[in-house]
């Protein structure tokens, strides 16, 4: 199994020690849980970046039992939302505990952990959520002030002959569009590269695009915007009559930069 190795340089001492000592006392208690976010992507891409948060990505049935865990730590928590995430508090540093993605389409399960990587960070050793399930849940981010098209991006170009396509088709599944989106993008961000997205991937894709501009367009105005975005499309649900498909609907929504 090939390892991945974090460049932390910008960090911290004190943010460095705190990190290092949420992970040690996660990895006694025995309950998984895997590494994502940006520390995820800067093993993954060599991508760095300062941040203060530390993803975490837990089974549904384990954010308690994390939660209940970290407090035993002595840090601060909150259930900050039970669609999706959770979240403990140290200083300025937080670690979020994923379990879901904030839309409700990419929650944890067990294939994640079967197709974790390991990965080298803060001298210790941490299992990575895949390359897969990074791409499918960083697809649907585009909002105003946050778009993460880039990341798809740069995750595809180093990891595309290795993807499992078929779990990747199947985690989109009837979102196939948003996967199609970001293999067009890729082509066009990186032509000389193409090639690389297997032909038979792009054939699927644009057979079911063929197949469904044939077929007459819904009759029932819906909005699917709210997969991608939980604030930019608000004002087409609740003035212009577009039905909001989302099942459930997260009450905690990502902060936006600061305001200047």
């Amino acid at each position: 199994m090939q390892k991945f190795l974090l460049d932390e340089r910008y960090l911290d001492p004190e943010t460095r020690a705190f990190y290092r000592e949420m992970l040690t006392s996660l990895g006694r208690s025995e309950i998984p849980f895997l590494v994502g976010g940006a520390f995820a992507l800067g093993c993954y891409t060599d991508i760095v970046r300062d941040t203060k948060d530390f993803d975490i990505f837990v089974l549904p049935e384990d954010a308690k039992r994390i939660l209940k865990r970290l407090e035993q730590a002595g840090y601060q928590t909150e259930f900050t939302d039970p669609l999706w995430i959770a979240k403990a508090f140290h200083g300025d540093n937080v670690v979020d505990v994923i379990f879901s993605s904030g839309n409700g389409i990419g929650q944890v399960d067990q294939e994640w952990f079967d197709h974790a990587c390991e990965g080298d960070l803060l001298d210790m050793k941490a299992q990575l959520i895949p390359p897969e399930e990074m791409i499918w849940s960083k697809a649907f981010v585009m909002t105003r002030d946050r778009y993460d098209g880039a990341d798809v991006a740069h995750l595809l170009l180093g990891f595309v002959e290795r993807l499992d396509w078929q779990r990747l088709l199947r985690r989109f599944n009837v979102h196939w569009r948003v996967l199609f989106n970001h293999l067009v993008l890729f082509a066009y961000i990186y032509p000389s590269e193409r090639a690389r997205i297997p032909l038979w991937v792009m054939e699927d894709l644009t057979g079911r695009l063929h197949d469904e501009t044939s077929q007459p367009a819904p009759t029932e105005r819906v909005c699917q915007g709210p997969f991608l975005s939980m604030v930019d499309y608000t004002i087409d649900v609740e003035k212009w009559g577009f039905r909001d498909p989302r099942p459930v609907k997260p009450t905690f929504r990502p902060p936006g930069p600061p305001k200047k």
